[in-house]
């Protein structure tokens, strides 16, 4: 049986729930990140046999968070391990219109949410396992608006881009740690999972539309039965991220991958 060690950010509600539950694996070692609890995961875990912690943490609290799990990782015998993963899934949408609707407050939360905490876990993880031989990979859950602008996101879509140039850069420095003979690479992806049916949907339907011109897009998509499950999502995206090819695109669409 191989043996792997997963981490999991937002995964007591929606898409972070549905990953959670499908890489219930025995073997497999789950730290799972949430501001609140997901209410059948622990039962589900000691069904499957599977070591599972679930930290209730605010990730806006980024730094403390990355400090925590890092030391987390660094008591590990690696030698357990044939694979370590990293997801990074949480994410924020502050009040949708444009980012001058949002305080400073909103906007920070949301940036430390979706796009600081994925840099300091990211970075701690890879510092923490970069002695070991277990296969390592990052998956960070993007969108497609971090490809392409939509007013009344500006914020969401800044995160996003952010997070994909960002393991853009990671892969690159991973490849030069490898050619230098520092080491060997994580693979890193940041993948747009699809217009997933949600909570996130549902408000950006109920949300204002004189600050979203884009709203229709999505109400059409709710109406026209075009949104994928989080279940159905959860498989596709565990699905590329078992891939022998994982990480050859930094960047990608799960639409198209």
């Amino acid at each position: 049986m191989s043996h792997r060690l997963v981490i999991l950010t937002g995964a007591s509600r929606g898409l972070g729930a549905a990953l959670a539950e499908q890489l219930l694996a025995p073997g497999t070692v789950m730290l799972c990140l949430s501001r609140g609890r997901h209410p059948t995961l622990a039962q589900r875990a000691s069904e499957a046999q599977v070591q599972i912690v679930e930290w209730q943490r605010d990730l806006a609290n980024s730094v403390a968070v990355a400090d925590e799990v890092e030391q987390w990782l660094r008591a590990f015998d690696a030698s357990q391990f044939d694979g370590a993963i990293l997801i990074n899934n949480a994410g924020v949408i502050p009040t949708v219109g444009p980012s001058d609707a949002c305080t400073s407050a909103e906007l920070s939360n949301a940036l430390r949410v979706g796009l600081e905490s994925t840099i300091l876990l990211t970075s701690g993880f890879l510092r923490a396992t970069g002695a070991w031989r277990a296969d390592r990979r990052v998956l960070n859950i993007s969108s497609g608006l971090g490809r392409r602008a939509m007013a009344g996101s500006a914020l969401y879509c800044a995160v996003k881009a952010g997070m994909d140039h960002f393991s853009r850069a990671v892969a690159l420095d991973e490849a030069h740690r490898a050619d230098s003979g520092r080491g060997t690479a994580a693979r890193i992806a940041s993948l747009a999972p699809g217009v997933i049916d949600t909570d996130m949907q549902a408000q950006l339907r109920a949300a204002d539309s004189a600050g979203f011109p884009g709203q229709d897009y999505f109400k059409q998509q709710h109406a026209g039965g075009l949104l994928v499950s989080a279940e159905d999502t959860a498989k596709r995206i565990l699905s590329y991220l078992a891939r022998q090819d994982f990480g050859v695109e930094p960047v990608a669409d799960i639409r198209t991958a």
